[in-house]
């Protein structure tokens, strides 16, 4: 009977003990950014032991089904001596217990709960239960009520974070009386303002960019002054950033009766290309009485010691200078073959199961940086429609703010050919891992190298899914890109059955089909494949195993949708890629004039402007001065001779 009696106190005494963790503050919206949402705990005795308890989110949407979509398994953690525990994201001051990846906590009407159990209890999909549940906050952010949430939670309440209607940045907060309210955030600290008061400590710089070479000043500042010196580590090595590339002490002292002090190291300035690099300035252990108001502050080192290709960016491009990787008889099968016949014949090389391979969208990442990576700095990438280059470095790597970086532009949008991400595209699994693909494989096109390129984020937000034409690109830019679009684009509707390429501007609604395909076959004549394009061919080649055809033979074009429509395709009929690097013209971009080199060669030479319309003709004869009356801009010229052509693009200023 004593054992009995003892088993139930223990019991009950566990269930009071695992009972006095509740949810303190709630923030799941923080309007026009997703870096500061967070959720904060309390237990009624501080330094509580957070042992045998799970966080678990629902979704309350109706294709959420009150369902969970994330948990987190709190054993190990302690709450601090106001009995608070911290979980949010990288913006939240101060740094929580637990770092959550942007846009974790959704908006509503949804729920956070906490159970005393494990995070494998409640598996994605899992339906909200009060079984082991401990508190629940049903949330929203001016949704309705979702009744059937309340009901499977007990809960009776659901708490509108937006219900003062003035769109700041607000928290639900719980109330001593276990009531909420809605007001200014407070993450860390008890509600009403009592408990301890923790001294935070910032890092700063002056900069978030610096050289090899230069000094780097790390402020470290108290909110208030301390009382007695205060001692700790940094850290600033991160993944490829070592002590080899750095001197100086990281050791930090802040003197008594003061509240900062300046701690310099100095980047070394060697002579290895090793990329830029990400510098990371984290704090060691903090002695008791401080937080930290941040962390983890990454500094960009930018490498002097980049790489220069040897052929023009599409700004100022170069032909002939990069070899073409393709097995010599790549394209044999299209001998002799016309109309459809050609199309398939295309399209078996270049989605063969046999031989093509599929990688992941997060693979592209590492795709873009190789293929796109800038002529003029091998640490940066060239960006598509704005013409310029940045950092590989500033890629975007959530779903915040996109000014000044890139990120992955679908040059086909992703609404208009039906193809989406699935869960195994978040995972970059490198070269040598990758899946078999076929020609009706659509939703392998949205990972598809050949139709995705590095772009500046907020331009690839303004291009949207309009179709080309109806999108020309950004105001100011020359147009370099417009060829290379469309090449990715006739690659596409041929690579996958259920893209096509169509005349005018389809509704954007109408799946598989995109626009304007007069307008791009003018692109693809008008800017022709360069160094560029070539290279990038060669380097998704070597991944996907499966090459662009419009760029290695451009007259396809033609004879698919263009002005040789229904004739017979010959390979005898492409130009020779060494023929092409013996007609040089320069200066380009030139002024008044413009020197022709022809290595023994001589014939015609005309320039045409984008319409179409010839404005120069002159004969050549090796090298020859041809005199330029034409106003600033891009024009073609085409070299005829012995009942050939050779087209190379001019820029005049």
């Amino acid at each position: 009977m004593k054992n009995l009696y003892a088993f139930f106190f223990i019991l009950f005494f566990a269930q009071f003990s695992f009972a006095q963790v509740v949810i303190n503050e709630l923030d799941a919206d923080t309007p026009s950014t997703d870096t500061q949402e967070f959720i904060e705990l309390k237990s009624d005795a501080p330094n509580f032991s957070l042992n045998g308890f799970v966080i678990v989110l629902f979704n309350g949407s109706t294709s959420g089904g009150d369902a969970s979509y994330f948990s987190l398994d709190l054993d190990g953690y302690t709450t601090d001596d106001n009995g608070i525990f911290l979980i949010g994201g990288p913006e939240v001051s101060p740094v929580p217990d637990v770092l959550l990846s942007e846009n974790i906590i959704q908006n509503g009407a949804d729920a956070v709960a906490i159970y005393i159990g494990n995070d494998t209890d409640f598996p994605e999909g899992t339906v909200a239960t009060t079984t082991n549940l401990l508190d629940a906050l049903i949330h929203d952010t001016d949704d309705a009520d979702d009744t059937g949430l309340m009901t499977l939670l007990g809960v009776m309440e659901q708490i509108n974070e937006d219900e003062n209607n003035n769109k700041t940045i607000e928290s639900i907060q719980r109330k001593d009386d276990g009531t909420y309210e809605v007001k200014t955030p407070t993450p860390g600290a008890l509600n009403d303002g009592s408990g301890t008061q923790f001294n935070g400590i910032s890092i700063t710089t002056s900069f978030d960019q610096y050289n090899e070479g230069d000094n780097v000043d790390m402020i470290f500042t108290t909110e208030t002054n301390v009382t007695s010196d205060l001692t700790f580590d940094v850290t600033i090595t991160n993944e490829s950033f070592t002590v080899a590339d750095y001197s100086g002490s990281t050791s930090i002292t802040i003197a008594a009766g003061t509240n900062t002090v300046t701690n310099t190291i100095q980047l070394i300035d060697d002579t290895d290309n090793e990329g830029d690099e990400i510098m990371k300035i984290t704090f060691g252990a903090i002695p008791s009485g401080f937080i930290r108001l941040n962390d983890n502050k990454e500094l960009q080192v930018i490498d002097n010691d980049f790489i220069m290709a040897s052929w023009g960016t599409p700004l100022n491009p170069t032909f002939g200078n990069v070899a073409n990787t393709a097995p010599i008889d790549y394209y044999d099968s299209l001998e002799g073959l016309s109309d459809t016949n050609l199309v398939q014949a295309i399209q078996d090389i270049i989605a063969d199961p046999t031989i093509v391979r599929a990688q992941t969208y997060a693979d592209i990442i590492d795709i873009l940086k190789e293929a796109d990576e800038s002529p003029l700095n091998s640490n940066q990438v060239w960006l598509l429609y704005t013409e310029q280059q940045r950092p590989k470095l500033d890629f975007q790597t959530s779903g915040g703010s996109s000014v000044g970086k890139w990120n992955r532009e679908h040059t086909y949008p992703r609404s208009r050919g039906g193809f989406n991400n699935i869960d195994a595209d978040d995972f970059a699994d490198g070269i040598n891992v990758f899946t078999v693909t076929r020609p009706d494989s659509l939703r392998h096109a949205n990972s598809d190298a050949h139709g995705l390129r590095a772009t500046d984020g907020p331009e690839n937000s303004s291009r949207g899914n309009q179709d080309y034409g109806e999108y020309a690109g950004p105001s100011g830019t020359q147009g370099s890109w417009q060829g290379d679009v469309a090449r990715s684009i006739f690659f596409l509707t041929v690579r996958y059955n259920g893209l096509d390429v169509v005349n005018g501007d389809p509704d954007n609604s109408t799946v598989g089909q995109l626009g304007d395909l007069a307008i791009l076959l003018d692109w693809h004549r008008n800017d022709p494949p360069d160094d560029f394009e070539m290279n990038r061919n060669n380097v998704i080649y070597n991944w996907q195993f499966n090459r662009n055809p419009f760029i290695d033979q451009p007259d396809l074009a033609e004879y698919i949708w263009g002005n040789n429509m229904g004739e017979v395709w010959s390979n005898t009929l492409s130009i020779d890629e060494n023929e092409v690097s013996e007609f040089l013209l320069y200066p380009n971009p030139a002024n008044d004039y413009i020197m022709v080199s022809a290595k023994g060669k001589q014939g015609k030479l005309e320039i045409y402007d984008t319409l179409g319309n010839m404005l120069v003709a002159q004969s050549f004869n090796e090298t020859t001065k041809v005199n330029l009356n034409i106003s600033s801009g891009f024009y073609l010229a085409r070299f005829y001779y012995n009942n050939t052509s050779v087209t190379k693009r001019i820029i005049v200023k």
